[in-house]
């Protein structure tokens, strides 16, 4: 298959591709960053990005090369790998895990440090476990239904104001809501816009009721981010699928094929043409089990594209990632497509969702066959 060999050679450079590998295009990658940070800033909004996304010490330096200066992680463990690297402005943006009080305090004691907190209870019993002050966002549900005291409950919001008030170690940040919600919404640019309208008036009339000047109003999702020119009345923005994109925000709206940034280059390890199908060696464990659907009980886990000298293409018609089992992928190929694959080619695959993926996949590289090294989950 010889338009696979220009960009495999570039790979194998440094490395033979064995096993499933992420490829990352770092040029798309540093697009949506600056676009986003554009965006964010023409709103009048610091962008605080999500990096649970890429999980990674060198992307994380494209932000930073492009002026990014404060982050958001899901975890302790990733807080402390990004300290490591060089933040010291990272908010924790998941409920606190008390368990986890002795590596909290390092992280309080080496940087600027930000726990989200919905509990008063849990806020009590930080308070007293705590040996450095650290900044709190209160987690507001706006709709998505996770996590978080309900928006339109303002009197336990109010409450937990009061309650954080009369704490040393915790200091009132911001107020902070993740509209998960919009992944899952039917009616298009216009719902979203109009939905994410509502919630900043609910969360600016708190803000006023609150009567804390420099209280952030953090928002955060990919989708309303990217589709939305105007995104008024949040101080700070936390998208971050966006640096990577993929399926999924493409089939919502949030970006072009052209912005995707991750492909997955998978061994083929099997061809049927009688059934118009190959078998790659990328399974559940690599893509995760999240799919597009359709009518007829249709499941799409990732798009086909072939890798070419400058990244890969666009996706060939007729052909899906169709079925996952643990370590196995079902490719549906047109059966002219099929014929020219052989146990031992590469193909690439446009992930349905790219942060569960860079999670779960052990190898990643850029166009050019360097390792982009990531966060070790122990």
């Amino acid at each position: 298959m010889l338009y696979f060999c220009w960009i495999i050679s570039s790979f194998m450079q440094q490395s033979t591709i064995s096993q499933p590998t992420m490829i990352i295009d770092a040029l798309r990658a540093r697009a949506n960053i600056h676009r986003m940070n554009a965006k964010a800033e023409a709103n009048k909004a610091v962008l605080r990005p999500h990096f649970k996304t890429h999980q990674s010490g060198v992307v994380g330096q494209w932000f930073r090369q492009a002026g990014v200066d404060r982050i958001t992680v899901s975890s302790v463990s990733m807080a402390q790998y990004f300290a490591d690297h060089g933040w010291d402005d990272i908010l924790i943006a998941f409920p606190v895990n008390l368990p986890e009080i002795k590596n909290i305090n390092t992280l309080a004691g080496r940087i600027k440090l930000y726990l989200q907190l919905e509990d008063v209870s849990v806020a009590t019993r930080l308070n007293a476990m705590l040996e450095h002050e650290v900044g709190v966002y209160i987690k507001i549900d706006s709709g998505a239904g996770r996590t978080g005291i309900a928006l339109e409950n303002e009197q336990a919001i109010l409450e937990m104001v009061t309650a954080l008030k009369a704490f040393k170690k915790l200091k009132l940040t911001g107020l902070l809501t993740h509209a998960g919600h919009f992944y899952h919404q039917t009616g298009g640019k216009l719902a979203i816009q109009e939905m994410a309208h509502q919630i900043s008036l609910k969360m600016n009339a708190l803000k006023s009721k609150i009567k804390q000047e420099d209280l952030i109003l953090s928002w955060g999702d990919t989708p309303s981010c990217s589709m939305l020119d105007e995104l008024k009345g949040f101080d700070e923005w936390r998208p971050g699928n966006f640096v990577y994109y993929d399926v999924m925000q493409y089939h919502i709206g949030s970006c072009s094929l052209e912005d995707v940034a991750v492909a997955m280059a998978c061994p083929v390890v099997a061809v049927h043409p009688e059934r118009e199908e190959i078998v790659i060696y990328g399974g559940s464990v690599h893509f995760s089990g999240e799919y597009i659907a359709a009518d007829n009980n249709f499941r799409m886990y990732g798009y086909v594209v072939n890798f070419t000298k400058n990244g890969w293409t666009q996706p060939i018609a007729g052909a899906l990632l169709a079925r996952l089992s643990q370590e196995h992928g079902i490719v549906k190929l047109p059966k002219e497509f099929c014929r020219k694959y052989k146990p031992g080619d590469l193909i690439g695959i446009l992930p349905v969702h790219s942060c569960i993926t860079v999670s779960a996949i052990r190898r990643q590289l850029d166009l050019e066959g360097n390792l982009i090294s990531k966060m070790v989950v122990e």
